[in-house]
């Protein structure tokens, strides 16, 4: 098993990040075993297809690598690297250019999403970097991507780019990726509207609660959150209708890592005056630390960068082969 997958570097996660992915991330991780791998990369180069400025997007690409090693990612056991510093990266998905189709690139949701009416103004970036995320999981063998639902679509282009070019020209050559859905990721949703994920574009701050948020804030987000005057019923099946105290139960579950039963059979029947300050301190015992780490290592944007650096050296080492694989499939390579 091979496990790639990326994140860009825009800075300030959020709860619905940590629970949604990047918890995820550290538990492939420590799965692994001998022989398997774990490849996690800033996606830097993706950060492009939108307008950046470049002092920002340098400091995002370290304030992200510190967020993921203050989360628990191991430089030791995962490949930890930021996109830029693997020029296959970019040379792949050039050639791949040459397989993919523009049909394909036109029916992708999110460009349509992104793009909306004003489709001419945007970047030629913004309509290819599908198959730069091709690229990515492609260049890597990768067996698995961890994909939730707004990827899936993604994956199944890199699938089939992946399959029109080992039948053009004749090779078997990239392994066809398959989707690592994890049933333990939660759904986080906004903490003023439970019909909304949890997003850093949201522009209330008051709708997520970042990594970085105070013990303080946690608290006066979570107090402010809101909710029904209904109290909690004993089944977590009935709180389908009632998506805000149904996002507060999944991040109770989540952060105690129990399940959305054993949350309903120890506050079924009470409030959310009982309930939300035991949600309180239970996300700033486990989130403070890790602010704090944050904070810490966001200090030592050295380090950080040399982690960076030995986990880049690790991925052109395996890139490498797949890349002359390519070149030469095409005739590039002389």
């Amino acid at each position: 098993m091979r496990v790639v997958s990326g994140i860009q570097p825009t800075g300030n996660l959020h709860l619905g990040n940590y629970l949604g992915a990047i918890r995820q991330w550290v538990a492939m991780q420590d799965a692994m075993k001998p022989g398997e791998e774990c490849l996690f990369f800033l996606a830097d180069l993706h950060a492009l297809s939108q307008p950046v400025v470049a002092a920002e997007l340098n400091a995002n690409t370290v304030e992200m690598a510190a967020t993921l090693l203050a989360c628990g990612i191991d430089p030791d056991r995962a490949i930890l690297f930021n996109q830029a510093r693997v020029p296959a990266h970019s040379e792949l998905a050039w050639i791949l250019g040459g397989t993919a189709r523009m049909g394909w690139l036109n029916r992708m949701t999110q460009w349509k999403d992104k793009a909306g009416k004003s489709g001419e103004t945007q970047s030629v970036a913004l309509f290819t970097y599908p198959v730069l995320q091709a690229a990515d999981v492609l260049l890597y063998q990768a067996t698995h991507v961890p994909v939730g639902d707004d990827q899936k679509q993604h994956l199944e282009l890199a699938r089939d780019i992946a399959t029109k070019f080992n039948n053009d020209f004749g090779v078997e050559l990239f392994t066809l990726p398959e989707p690592f859905v994890s049933k333990a990721a939660p759904r986080i949703m906004s903490l003023r509207d439970g019909a909304a994920k949890m997003s850093k574009s949201d522009p209330s701050d008051m709708s997520r609660i970042n990594l970085i948020d105070s013990d303080d804030l946690i608290v006066q987000k979570l107090k402010k959150a809101k909710t029904d005057p209904e109290p909690l019923p004993l089944a977590f099946a009935d709180l389908a209708a009632r998506p805000e105290a149904k996002n507060l139960v999944t991040i109770y579950a989540a952060l105690a890592e129990t399940s959305t039963d054993a949350v309903m059979a120890e506050f079924g029947g009470k409030g959310f005056g009982a309930f939300k300050p035991a949600l309180a301190d239970l996300a700033v015992a486990v989130l403070g630390p890790i602010r704090d780490r944050i904070t810490r290592m966001q200090g030592e944007r050295e380090a950080v960068g040399q982690v960076l650096a030995k986990g880049a050296a690790r991925a052109n080492a395996i890139a490498g082969p797949t890349l002359l694989a390519t070149q030469r499939a095409v005739g590039l390579h002389v």
